[in-house]
């Protein structure tokens, strides 16, 4: 048996159903925990964690240096660039967001990631 979306492989008795498709475990988790980029409280708390001098973690400096070189690039290239999943990379992207770090913008019709 295979995922629906991935295509990866499932072992016996471990696929879940959802919403009519057979997932794997990652999927399903991805489809459970999306990101959430537009939460006002969530950046708040950000907003405040930076004051408190958090650092952010290498995938996000490797993100932010990727955009300092670029005007926007869509998120299917910058996961493409960073070798992740785009569903790591929106958890990526929600928390930069949340800390006014990085933005979303339409550029020649398509939504790119660019600093803020």
């Amino acid at each position: 048996m295979r995922c629906d979306l991935c295509g990866c492989p499932i072992k016996n008795k471990e696929e879940t159903k959802y919403r009519g498709q057979i997932l794997c475990e990652d999927c399903y988790m991805d489809i459970l925990s999306s990101a959430k980029i537009c939460d006002p409280w969530a950046t708040y708390i950000a907003k405040s964690a930076l004051d408190q001098e958090v650092t952010i973690t290498e995938l996000q400096e490797e993100i932010l240096k990727i955009l300092t070189t670029l005007d926007g690039v869509e998120a299917t290239i910058l996961a493409e660039k960073l070798n992740i999943k785009l569903s790591d990379l929106h958890q990526e992207i929600a928390t930069l967001r949340h800390m006014e770090k990085i933005r979303i913008k339409i550029k020649d019709g398509n939504r790119v990631i660019c600093l803020w």
